[in-house]
């Protein structure tokens, strides 16, 4: 009988929560003949409160879909204090490195996915003591997009930070970015090029393309041009912008809705703007389950994507734009760099400067006097790129071929 390669993914956030490479990639690896486990923490994400049905303990077994997942205490918390939030990240470093050093069964690999840095760190500390290399999927750039959070403003925190995001970048086998500007980043701290892959993101798939097929009423109630947004509405997400630029879009009796689906820490502030500005071309919905997501992204005419203009994010690929070009529908984006040359290369929509609301209500309008089948061959064009590009066919293969390198590695090390 042939032994199975095991690995364990090391993530805070795990199904139920919203999360991405959760559940799919799991499967996904299992189904390839690895032997996964996954070590995370109680669902509380992004709330900050424990799931129903779930209470804390110090750890809790359960298996979801055939997979083995561990759980481990942490403080629930992903409020706006930096002292909470701390204590949820410090937390799951305590009670991941513990159960790693102590209780974790053989492993040939960990897997773990960034952020925040104190998984990074749990995985190089069990890494050393248990001499298990680890690969280090880095989703965003620590330290350099803590001070766009608000939450960290002390220098001296900052470079203990770096310090500590420099030991683990060093200590992990090797690391996966998401874009060629976040490899270039480490590159210049001293990283070895060769240790650093960049594979791009996928979305969800088994959700977001088998979701409910129907047409939700905001998209019936007239016949408007809708543009959609959908996510966090976070500070990086600027959308103050949208806000500026649907005023100007009403004031020129346009034909053009503005939609926003989501939550997030900035949400009730744009609804007091919208009020403010009596906008009646722009409208709020909740978070739907990701199950009907996919509807929603179907039936709007375009999908926007926006993050306020910093450097940071010129090397930032957000997530949402692989989601939306697997759907199938034209991208209206506000991003510089990386994220735009997605967007152009693929020729799957119109981009603008981020921040610029009069950049943003030209290029609206400009996708607004498109013809049906202009928009619709936009939508293609992504969904065509998506599929021979960032699919997570094509992901997760770039992936089992990196384990398979680590793991044949240490072999031969052994």
């Amino acid at each position: 009988m042939s032994y199975k390669k095991r690995i364990l993914i090391l993530n805070q956030w795990f199904e139920p929560e919203p999360t991405f490479k959760g559940l799919l990639f799991a499967k996904t690896l299992k189904d390839k003949g690895f032997d996964v486990e996954v070590l995370t923490g109680f669902p509380n994400y992004p709330q900050g409160v424990l799931y129903p049905s779930y209470k804390l303990t110090l750890i809790k077994k359960e298996r979801i879909n055939g997979i083995d997942i561990t759980r481990v205490i942490l403080y629930p918390s992903h409020d706006n204090s930096a002292i909470r939030r701390s204590l949820n990240y410090i937390s799951f470093f305590f009670s991941s490195m513990i159960y790693g050093l102590f209780l974790l069964r053989r492993t040939d690999l960990i897997y773990a996915y960034h952020p925040p840095i104190t998984t990074g760190l749990s995985a190089s500390i069990i890494s050393f003591f248990r001499k298990i290399p680890f690969v280090y999927d880095i989703q965003d750039l620590w330290p350099d997009n803590l001070p766009l959070t608000g939450m960290i403003h002390s220098k001296t925190l900052m470079r203990i930070i770096s310090k500590i995001c420099l030991f683990v970048y060093r200590s992990a086998k090797h690391i996966v970015v998401l874009s060629p500007g976040f490899k270039d980043k480490l590159v210049q701290r001293g990283l070895l090029s060769s240790k650093i892959k960049v594979i791009y993101n996928w979305c969800d798939e088994s959700k977001l393309l088998k979701s409910k097929d129907y047409v939700p009423s905001i998209f019936t109630d007239n016949k408007n041009f809708k543009i959609l947004f959908a996510g966090n509405m976070g500070t990086a997400q600027g959308l103050i912008t949208l806000i500026k630029a649907a005023r100007i879009i009403q004031d020129k009796k346009l034909n053009i809705d503005f939609i926003l689906l989501g939550d997030g820490l900035e949400k009730d502030h744009l609804v007091n703007q919208a009020a403010i500005y009596q906008l009646n071309n722009l409208y709020f919905l909740p978070t739907v389950p990701m199950n009907d997501v996919g509807c929603y992204l179907k039936s709007a005419d375009c999908l926007f994507v926006h993050l306020i203009d910093e450097p940071l994010f010129e090397i930032t690929i957000p997530s949402k734009i692989q989601a939306y070009m697997a759907i199938g529908r034209p991208i209206l984006l506000g991003v510089k760099g990386n994220a735009a040359d997605l967007v152009l290369d693929s020729n799957s929509g119109v981009t603008f400067k981020p921040g610029d609301h009069h950049a943003l209500v030209d290029s609206a309008i400009s996708l607004y006097n498109m013809s049906k089948n202009q928009l619709d061959q936009l939508g293609s064009n992504g969904k065509e790129y998506y599929f021979n590009n960032l699919s997570s066919k094509q992901g997760i293969n770039q992936f089992i071929s990196l384990f398979n390198q680590v793991i044949h590695s240490k072999d031969l090390d052994d």
